[in-house]
């Protein structure tokens, strides 16, 4: 039997009830239920395109006018990592007994640019994410540009200062391992809005705001997702044989479908300003385009060609035209809006939001045992399980709740206190679950 989250009918009622959240409700019940659903057509989205069906939920989202909501929530929760959550780990009545809800907050970008990565390879969302578009071109810039910078390789300090029990910093380390998931993420969105975006605002944002072609040069340069001998390949570090290390990596070929993009398209040719500074940067790829490199993609060979007759020609820089230019507005308004209310916001969400009770707890549980549906996941999942205690690959699964894997029984049983209590949740929101659906039948 096919594998599925949600049915087509239970996907249209999560679509048209996305809206967008002040900066005050992050982690609200309401802003947790919206959660919920944007994780479930995660899921389903992700099913659907890897089974090659039909992506219902991209199609609802491009009929209601939902992408823009996406972006605006993505970046919202951006904010709060960056201005309201330092402050939040810092206040000395800050001591949560559980962090889970918190790392749904965290995590929750995550979801929504993984969404958004999968549905942006369609062109009708890239036209369908409308003036949205700018702001996340934005976005997706202030993700490459720490990428470039490896700041994501290590955690921000300022982050770290004043209060460090051990809760706190533990999120904070999820945190920094999530932001380089995310901007990898965003390597894949930023090539898909190159290959399908017309418009001259955000052509103009990419090349002459942001100078994403020399961002682009740096990123092949430093290729963050790579070691000497180990590759980031489905979420993790992956030990590459020496026969395979010159092979293309997914993320190496997002890289060079945005640079031939933003480079030979006509459109764009005309708006940049090939000056010396970036002439310069630009013709560093040259020594990257090996003989292997183009014959895995062999369009390559197109910018081989022009970078070869740029080494020897100056282009006229780009005649000034007088054009209506759009701004984004989403990161603006939010900061805004909120300045000067960042401790006050911190100081709301400790005690009326990340302080939940034991049975608000439970409550959470059940429902993320009904989202986190175990098949589903596990059929989304790009290799085997592995060990909750030493990382190999597991074979046996946690008989009470059924979420943790384990490699043996002594691995089990050395990791048990710290997996007792999240296995008492999950088990008993699971057995509510079995009851309510048994006394519904």
């Amino acid at each position: 039997m096919e594998t599925s989250v949600i049915l087509p009918v239970e996907a249209e009622g999560f679509v048209q009830s996305l809206e967008t959240f002040p900066l005050k409700e992050v982690g609200s019940a309401r802003w947790f239920r919206q959660h919920e659903y944007i994780e479930k057509l995660n899921m389903q989205a992700i099913l659907n395109a890897s089974a090659m069906h039909d992506e219902f939920v991209k199609e609802l989202l491009v009929s209601y006018g939902k992408i823009p909501v996406l972006v605006y929530e993505m970046i919202l929760v951006e904010v709060w990592k960056q201005k309201v959550f330092p402050i939040l780990c810092q206040l000395q009545d800050f001591n949560p007994n559980n962090t889970f809800h918190l790392y749904m907050v965290i995590h929750h970008e995550a979801t929504i640019i993984n969404l958004l990565e999968t549905i942006m390879f369609h062109k009708d969302s890239c036209e369908a994410a409308d003036d949205s578009l700018l702001d996340l071109v934005d976005y997706c810039h202030r993700k490459l540009t720490l990428l470039a910078s490896k700041a994501t390789a290590a955690l921000d300090q300022h982050n770290l200062t004043g209060k460090t029990d051990a809760s706190s910093t533990e999120l904070q380390i999820q945190s920094a391992a999530l932001e380089f998931e995310i901007s990898l993420k965003a390597v894949s969105v930023l090539r898909y809005v190159t290959d399908h975006t017309n418009s001259i605002s955000v052509i103009n944002r990419m090349l002459c705001t942001h100078n994403m072609p020399c961002v682009l040069v740096q990123l092949i340069d430093c290729s963050p997702w790579s070691r000497k001998v180990e590759k980031y390949i489905n979420s993790k570090w992956q030990k590459i044989p020496a026969e395979d290390r010159l092979k293309m990596t997914k993320l190496d070929g997002q890289v060079w479908i945005s640079l031939y993009n933003l480079l030979l398209k006509e459109d764009c040719q005309r708006k940049y300003d090939f000056n010396n500074f970036n002439k310069s940067q630009l013709l560093k790829l040259r020594s990257f385009l090996t003989e292997v490199l183009v014959d895995q993609l062999p369009n390559l060979v197109e910018l081989q060609r022009f970078l070869a007759h740029l080494a020897v020609t100056d282009p006229a820089p780009p005649k000034k035209e007088l054009i209506l230019e759009q701004i984004p507005e989403m990161w603006n308004n939010i900061v805004s809006e909120n300045c000067g209310k960042w401790k006050a916001i911190a100081k709301y969400q400790v005690k009326e939001t990340f302080n939940p009770s034991e049975s608000d707890l439970r409550l959470q549980a059940q429902r993320l045992a009904q989202t986190y549906n175990l098949d589903v996941m596990e059929s989304l999942l790009p290799e085997k399980p592995k060990c909750g205690s030493c990382g190999k690959e597991a074979a046996k699964r946690c008989s009470r709740c059924q979420g943790e894997w384990y490699c043996h029984r002594e691995c089990q049983v050395k990791h048990w206190p710290k997996h007792k209590k999240a296995c008492q949740l999950m088990a008993e929101a699971t057995e509510k679950i079995q009851r309510d659906l048994n006394s519904n039948s």
